[in-house]
């Protein structure tokens, strides 16, 4: 099995604004998933018997376990069959799993229900990886992925509010039904307008030796190993804010309801960073725009700890702060994403669903961990964000031998 890449980008097979559109929405049923349950957390822990605020944050929790998990399976079908036809399916099973979420009658059969859903969404992160590996490579590819993350950091800034606005005419069952219908649509599109993007002869047969050399070439190689757990340390970070944030907000600083205005603020850096990235990734390249926010994502998260526990931060200093930190985390993630793919053309399904499990897997503990650490303070979230981003350092200077800033 050679690790070559594929000798040249392909191009997209529907007009490129249509194109990245379809795949962020691909990308954001996730974040939908994830996003809109924030409002609602204290409702379901009332109305399930779920009442310490810690434990309802394994509604986040199970979803992204699911998540994690389902990749591995995900990526040798797309290999397989081709990336159309097993996201359809994927996609079906999702509608089921959020309808199953809105009747369940105890905790343990929502939680139950949420680890399906993350596993059948997988499939939505895995293809449309791979879709967009399979029409693009390089620095090309870092560009369509960060255009992509503009469109699909909008779903963050509007999905507590999509959860809240349900929650005012209905109940927060209703905002499961609200994720499966949303999902009905993009299944629709999806359906309608695009192609396989796989060629046939890439496609593999589905035998447990070509998958196991398939997981093996995935992490044996140098690039992919590196930035895939750079990456993963920097969604830790991430994880642990979704799970503390709303804590923070009503806890800390006593403003639940301005929940929906901080998620805007770090929403609307990412995607300026992202905007950023699709315009001067081209010219800069990605290894110079990665490392660089890696740094000042170290050197602002050190502030924000300094600030945290000497008893001075406020919640406008908590606001600009997380919001510089998450613009950082925007700009490395696509370009962390790309890199890791440049060797993976051959086998982008079982390639992009080896470091997406990797990634969301070791993330989710890491997030959970910082989320189950809330201690009435920022400081867990804060001195989590720190470690994530030497963290992410150390295995860019392994990845690089030592060297930031160079093009390969």
């Amino acid at each position: 099995m050679s690790s070559s890449p594929a000798p040249t980008d392909r191009g997209p097979p529907l007009p490129l604004p249509e194109f990245v559109a379809l795949i962020a929405a691909l990308m954001a049923l996730t974040a939908l998933g994830i996003d809109s349950m924030l409002p609602a957390l204290p409702a379901i822990g009332d109305t399930l018997g779920a009442p310490d605020a810690n434990a309802r944050q394994y509604v986040i929790t199970a979803f992204v376990l699911g998540f994690g998990g389902g990749q591995l399976i995900h990526g040798p079908l797309a290999d397989r069959f081709g990336r159309r036809r097993s996201l359809i399916a994927a996609m079906t099973i999702y509608v089921a799993a959020n309808a199953l979420c809105a009747i369940a009658a105890s905790f343990p059969l929502l939680l139950a229900a949420r680890v399906a859903a993350g596993f059948a969404i997988a499939a939505a992160r895995v293809s449309a990886v791979a879709i967009v590996r399979d029409c693009f490579e390089g620095r090309a590819m870092a560009r369509v992925m960060s255009i992509t993350f503009i469109v699909f950091m909008i779903v963050p800034v509007l999905a507590p509010a999509f959860g809240a606005g349900v929650l005012l005419f209905g109940g927060w069952r209703d905002i499961f039904w609200a994720v499966a219908v949303a999902t009905i649509v993009v299944l629709a599109w999806f359906s309608w307008r695009m192609p396989e993007t796989m060629h046939r002869e890439d496609r593999v047969p589905l035998s447990p030796a070509r998958i196991v050399a398939g997981w093996r070439l995935t992490l044996s190689d140098r690039w992919s190993l590196g930035y895939t757990l750079a990456a993963t340390a920097l969604l830790g970070a991430l994880y642990g804010y979704l799970n503390s944030i709303q804590q923070i907000m009503a806890d800390t600083f006593g403003r639940p309801r301005l929940l929906l205005v901080i998620f805007a603020t770090t929403a609307g850096t990412m995607a300026a960073a992202n905007l950023a990235n699709a315009r001067l990734v081209m010219r800069v390249g990605t290894r110079r725009l990665a490392h660089g926010a890696v740094l000042l994502l170290i050197a602002t998260a050190a502030l924000h700890l300094a600030l945290a526990l000497a008893g001075v931060e406020n919640l406008y200093v908590f606001a600009v702060l997380q919001a510089i930190t998450m613009g950082c985390f925007g700009l490395a993630s696509a370009n962390f994403s790309a890199m890791a793919m440049e060797n993976m053309g051959h086998i982008a399904g079982t390639a992009s669903s080896v470091q997406g499990f990797t990634s969301v897997t070791i993330a989710a503990g890491a997030g959970a961990a910082i989320g189950q650490a809330f201690d009435g303070t920022t400081v867990p979230l804060t001195a989590g964000f720190l470690v994530a981003g030497i963290l992410s350092l150390a295995a860019v200077l392994v990845t690089e031998r030592g060297r930031l800033f160079t093009t390969r």
